[in-house]
């Protein structure tokens, strides 16, 4: 599909409809909070992978309601002193994969931790290896409707728990340093990161790509590309739960989180993305808070976005920031 959104200029002016909760910031702090209570207990074992110039550390942390949710640290082989960290949030339906991919941020002299997404990692890639345990009520197949029923047993409210745990944890380790500290991801994972963005006070930067789990009420219904469309199928069935639904997806709406947004930050846009349509990407963009905001643009990219090219942008970006 080409264009099929908001005009460029107009997607620069546009605002989500989404209503934020009133007590969507005592809801977040009580969930964090009793996740909390549970020792963080991270753990770094010391992987043999066959490389020479990264060092992975295969991790496991205590995430929501103190469940194990792994990860892979990277870190530049031989480093002696605490490194800039770049913590990264994973795409729909995948997971950590082995232990010698993603070598790109190690490969800058920085700290690189990726989380697993619990109950993810099958969908493509080389795996997960991190359980949702929680079980929910009926749901339409995939994540976006498991306990939509209530914002307390709604998926991603262990997800992004999980994600602010995997900041936690990775900043305890003795070769990171928590005072330059980067969030990033794409999709799925621009999504988390901007929830982290709002979520954990002291980032140094957050550079979001074609970010998912924004503007749920237009995006469930302007795109009929999954995930989203999971929102629409579970309702096509459950007749008369849309205002139910939308109430609990207004908790992890990326809009919200971005009104909380205190780092610079570098979104990524694809005006012919059906997956993550353009105007509900600058929904969170526009709302984003701090001062210092851009956003890449990609006219006739559907969602794979700037794909490399907008990772050369972002290592560019980042040079001043950490």
């Amino acid at each position: 599909m080409a264009l099929f959104d908001l005009p460029l200029d107009e997607l620069r002016e546009y605002r989500s409809e989404s209503v934020e909760p009133e007590d969507f910031d005592s809801f977040w702090s009580k969930t964090l909070q009793e996740a909390r209570e549970h020792d963080l207990d991270a753990r770094f074992e010391p992987v043999d992978t066959g490389l020479s110039t990264v060092q992975v550390y295969d991790v496991t942390f205590a995430g929501f309601g103190g469940h194990p949710v792994k990860g892979w640290l990277r870190l530049p082989a031989g480093a002696r002193e605490p490194l800039p960290l770049v913590v990264e949030f994973i795409g729909y339906g995948g997971g950590r994969g082995l232990p010698h991919e993603n070598l790109l941020w190690a490969s800058t002299g920085r700290a690189h931790f990726m989380m697993d997404t619990r109950g993810q990692g099958s969908a493509w890639g080389a795996g997960g290896g991190t359980a949702d345990p929680v079980g929910a009520a009926p749901a339409y197949p995939g994540f976006m409707t498991r306990g939509i029923d209530a914002p307390e047993n709604y998926y991603y409210r262990r997800v992004l728990t999980d994600a602010v745990r995997a900041v936690e944890a990775a900043r305890s380790h003795p070769l990171t340093d928590a005072g330059r500290t980067v969030a990033l991801g794409a999709s799925q994972g621009g999504g988390i990161t901007i929830a982290v963005g709002g979520l954990v006070p002291d980032l140094v930067a957050v550079a979001p790509d074609v970010p998912f789990l924004c503007d749920f009420p237009r995006a469930a219904t302007l795109t009929d590309r999954h995930p989203y469309r999971e929102i629409g199928l579970y309702l096509k069935t459950h007749r008369g739960r849309t205002e139910e639904a939308l109430r609990t997806l207004s908790y992890f709406d990326g809009v919200h989180f971005a009104a909380r947004g205190r780092a610079p930050a570098f979104f990524s846009a694809a005006l012919e993305d059906q997956t993550c349509p353009p105007s509900t990407v600058f929904a969170a963009f526009n709302a984003w808070t701090h001062d210092e905001k851009a956003i890449e643009v990609y006219d006739f990219n559907d969602h794979e976005g700037g794909g490399p090219f907008h990772e050369a942008a972002k290592l560019d970006w980042l040079r001043s920031h950490a």
